[in-house]
């Protein structure tokens, strides 16, 4: 499917990826449906999780409308882009309802919408506890859930560390199998099911990625849980609580905007 806007920004991040020599590994991409609405639901890890993400998707002809924070749609040069490749803003201290509405219709009409629902990256780089809003999207438009998981962009990307543009490093996708829940069942328990869906593939993902730390040190990106240097999860939490107070400080200290 071609499109005046997503299909250049495609090429474009192709080229860019070859220019850096990144090296992907994608599994189950059959799982992608060729038609039809679905919420791939993503683990995130880094920054450019969608982009990788949307690779997988490829293969089967799609393109993927991802939930995005209004903040990237409001800026003067990815806004335009974000519109064009008609994702969805997500405005996370307001109009929520209305995204989530916004991504019903479209799946309503065969797309497929790509959602993280852990919502913010993981620092730790283990799941993180998964809002209910793929699941409610699902059941509500009457279409599958497909897992997916990405590995290896936290190394090129990620939150509170620099952009790592070291040639060939590898990139692990794997897409799991769609399940279709029952609309009449509780999203948290089918929370909990596309979680233990995405942990299996995750693991997968990290049993199978194709490279290793650069030097002895280089094992920030690796989580605790298998014996890197990465936060724990409740050591990331409290990162990001501090992060958190630390902006609102800020911003009480500018005082009110005009």
């Amino acid at each position: 499917m071609a499109e005046p806007t997503y299909t250049p920004v495609i090429a474009f991040a192709r080229a860019v990826f070859r220019g850096l020599g990144l090296r992907f590994t994608i599994s189950g991409d059959e799982h992608v449906p060729r038609s039809g609405g679905a919420v791939m639901a993503i683990n995130h890890v880094g920054y450019l999780d969608f982009t990788f993400a949307g690779l997988a998707a490829r293969p089967a002809g799609r393109l993927v409308r991802f939930m995005a924070k209004k903040e990237v749609f409001d800026h003067k040069v990815s806004g335009p882009l974000m519109r064009g490749m008609k994702h969805i803003p997500v405005d996370r201290k307001g109009a929520a309802n209305e995204s989530y509405q916004q991504a019903v219709k479209m799946l309503q009409a065969g797309e497929i919408v790509g959602v993280f629902p852990e919502a913010t990256i993981s620092e730790s780089f283990d799941l993180k506890d998964f809002k209910t809003g793929a699941a409610r999207m699902a059941m509500e438009a009457g279409v599958p859930l497909l897992p997916c998981v990405v590995w290896g962009s936290q190394r090129v990307f990620t939150k509170g560390r620099p952009k790592d543009l070291t040639r060939g490093t590898p990139i692990r996708i794997v897409v799991g199998a769609p399940f279709t829940p029952d609309p009449a069942a509780d999203p948290v328990a089918v929370t909990a099911d596309l979680k233990q869906r995405m942990q299996l593939l995750l693991d997968e993902a990290r049993a199978t990625y194709g490279g290793g730390p650069r030097t002895p040190e280089d094992t920030w990106w690796i989580p605790a849980s298998m014996g890197g240097t990465a936060p724990t999860p409740e050591e990331a939490a409290q990162i990001a609580r501090d992060r958190e107070s630390a902006r609102a400080a800020r911003r009480a200290a500018e005082g009110p905007t005009t």
